[in-house]
């Protein structure tokens, strides 16, 4: 096992900003593996944590590490790991779950009331060093690139909203299209979608979204998104809705935008409660509203991992800014811009 000390960012206080410090290496436990990070990923979710918001502050352990898009190399590995060398290339699952409860037992981990989350209630990977649970690790091909490996968590999320439900020559509306909305793009058409819109308020993020297969792109500040739906499918709405956003007033749209016995997935997190007209908006057009948290553990996973071993998607568009970790207030000045894709952080270089 290392021994010492390594450079970490840490959400120190409860309040905005991290902070780069030195602190311990982590120890493997039996069930543990170490890995030295070579790259790692900013996720909406950690920008929720550096501007520290309410949901952030609800959620989040302090201090702690933040961070949980990553890949690297395993360093070391605990007494009691079959599974995993020293030497392999991984990524890894960020829900810790508990193995025991029904959720976890009938095939539903991905909601377990258990979850301990990587980088929001335990440390994650924004540093050198990160201590991963050897059954949440995730084997990455050897020609799978350092940039792209690190986004399969956030692939994980597009791709399970996606294929939620039928999708193969159905029109779909993307709402939101931040980074996992273009990743729901690329996935939507690669798996056979039909028409596809894309929704959001960001000229640079629209463009991305014709780049990454968007058939349509509205600007729901110049535009109504029901309005450009509606016409767009003779009236009868679009039959499935990804809604990425969170924002009140998309939710509120999407499902007037839906088409009668639509599916509806959601993804996008509101901070705050929706209202919404339950009766004309979903019960009488009959609606399948569909949750969305995570990754299926672990059937996503095979699929994304089939997605991109195989070519189906090309992420390489969306890694549009690379940075070290030094990096980091002008890294998340950007992200919380909107005007990027994803951004990566290289864990072995320096700024200077």
């Amino acid at each position: 096992m290392l021994n010492g000390t390594m450079i970490a960012l840490v959400k120190d206080e409860r309040k905005p900003g991290a902070v780069l410090k030195e602190v311990p290496i982590p120890t493997c436990g039996p069930h543990d593996v170490l890995v030295r990070v070579k790259t790692s990923s900013i996720c909406g979710t950690d920008v929720h944590i550096y501007k520290w918001d309410e949901w952030a502050s609800k959620t989040v352990v302090t201090p702690n590490v933040f961070g949980h898009e990553f890949a690297g190399i395993v360093e070391a590995i605990g007494d009691e790991v079959t599974n995993v060398k020293i030497g392999d290339y991984v990524s890894g699952e960020g829900h810790v779950v508990c193995g025991q409860c029904k959720p976890c037992r009938t095939g539903n981990a991905h909601v377990c009331k258990n979850t301990k989350s990587f980088g929001i209630t335990i440390p994650g990977c924004f540093a050198e060093y990160a201590i991963v649970r050897a059954s949440n690790v995730i084997h990455n091909d050897p020609n799978l690139p350092l940039e792209i490996a690190c986004l399969q968590d956030p692939l994980g999320n597009a791709v399970q909203t996606v294929l939620s439900g039928d999708i193969v020559g159905k029109s779909v509306a993307v709402v939101g299209v931040g980074p996992i909305g273009l990743m729901a793009i690329a996935v939507a058409k690669a798996c056979g979608s039909g028409t596809i819109f894309a929704v959001d308020i960001n000229p640079y993020r629209l463009a991305m979204a014709k780049t990454m297969g968007a058939d349509v792109v509205i600007n729901s500040r110049e535009q109504s998104l029901v309005d450009v739906i509606m016409e767009e499918t003779d009236g009868e709405g679009v039959e499935v809705v990804l809604e990425m956003s969170g924002h009140p007033d998309a939710i509120r749209d999407s499902l007037k935008a839906a088409s009668q016995a639509a599916r509806v997935s959601l993804l996008g997190i509101p901070t705050k409660e929706v209202p919404f007209d339950l009766a004309q908006d979903i019960i009488f057009k009959g609606l399948h509203i569909h949750g969305i948290t995570g990754r299926r553990m672990y059937d996503t996973w095979y699929q994304l991992k089939g997605l991109l071993e195989r070519g189906r998607i090309d992420l390489s568009p969306l890694v549009t800014h690379h940075f070290t970790l030094d990096q980091y207030e002008e890294a998340f000045a950007l992200m919380a811009s909107g005007n990027c894709g994803k951004i990566v952080f290289w864990h072995d270089r320096t700024s200077s």
